[in-house]
């Protein structure tokens, strides 16, 4: 097993998520493929990131899963988003409307700041140090 290609992300609507992901992040749309009874195989990434871990948005399919909307880590930050430029991207994805819980902090392991997707999963900004 050489990576992880996949992390399925639960998200209410496919096409919300698709936004926020693509317009708000910058994320790359890699697939939005129709699978039949209003279910899509929709895949996207960080721009650039051609062999990177790409995200599946899974749109909910019953009360459970949509409980689990938003709260897929229990609140803590459960993904984390690799920059080169942190004040750039830091920038850009605030003038974009991403809503930060914290400003950027400069810790031993690089530059980080704390945001919330559209559904209030946690996930970390950083450019690593070095």
């Amino acid at each position: 097993m050489s990576r992880i290609a996949l992390v399925t992300l639960i998200v209410r609507d496919y096409d919300e998520a698709l936004a926020f992901y693509r317009d708000a992040l910058g994320f790359e749309l890699v697939e939005d493929t129709d699978r039949g009874d209003g279910a899509r195989w929709v895949v996207v990434r960080p721009r650039g990131a051609a062999d990177g871990t790409g995200l599946l948005l899974a749109r909910a399919k019953d009360e459970a899963q949509a409980g689990a909307v938003g709260a897929q880590t229990g609140g803590r930050v459960g993904f984390f988003l690799h920059t080169e430029d942190f004040a750039a991207d830091h920038a850009r994805m605030r003038a974009a409307g991403v809503r930060f819980l914290e400003e950027p902090r400069h810790e031993t392991y690089g530059s980080v700041a704390v945001f919330e997707d559209l559904y209030g999963n946690r996930w970390d900004l950083l450019q690593p140090a070095g």
